[in-house]
């Protein structure tokens, strides 16, 4: 694997292909976290956290459990399984060392567990057929690029408090037109090569 395939897993991750903006998966977080910067950027970080963590264990376990015995079919449930098991572990520790960040993520840290975008990455890196470097690389970028559009629509949505919206459209309708504009933003950068 060359610096040109790190490089362009890192782009599609993060832009070019964004799970949220240009996949459309992971939507719910994105539009129920997305109101606070703080809370955000917290939902962000376990996402990525998560979603690397649990696309490495559901690669090994694939590649090491699943293809020798010969029980592929058994993909979904299985990553299913280690996605709901690693959120819960991500649970008991932020409840420990960071309540705050816990008690702002509320509700939707239990959404990481049904989150698309992670059983999504752990789907893609199998079917793409990556190597642990490169679902690695895939992952981190897939976390970040989600990050991204979580902090950048948590500070649209902050300055739209502040700004007069019409009342037909205040709340999720503005939220909708305005993840739709970043979603054309961030797919008229698919064009870009290397």
């Amino acid at each position: 694997m060359d610096f040109t395939s790190i490089l362009s897993l890192v782009i599609a991750g993060l832009i070019t292909n964004n799970i949220v903006l240009v996949r459309s998966i992971g939507i719910c977080p994105f539009l129920g976290v997305s109101k606070k910067l703080d809370s955000s950027v917290g939902m962000g970080a376990a996402v990525t956290f998560v979603l690397v963590l649990s696309s490495v264990v559901c690669y090994l376990l694939y590649h090491f459990v699943l293809v020798p015995l010969e029980y592929e079919y058994l993909q979904t449930i299985v990553f299913i399984l280690i996605i709901a098991v690693l959120v819960q572990l991500l649970d008991i520790v932020l409840k420990r060392i960071s309540p705050s960040l816990y008690n702002s993520l509320g509700v939707y840290l239990a959404l990481i567990t049904t989150n698309c975008a992670v059983l999504g990455t752990a789907n893609d890196v199998i079917a793409n057929g990556y190597n642990l470097l490169e679902t690695v690389v895939q992952s981190v970028s897939v976390g970040l690029g989600f990050t991204l559009a979580l902090v950048l629509m948590a500070g649209i949505r902050e300055k739209m408090e502040l700004s007069k919206i019409p009342k037909p459209f205040q709340g999720l309708p503005i939220a909708l037109i305005t993840a739709g504009i970043m979603a054309i933003a961030f797919a008229g950068l698919g064009g870009m090569t290397f």
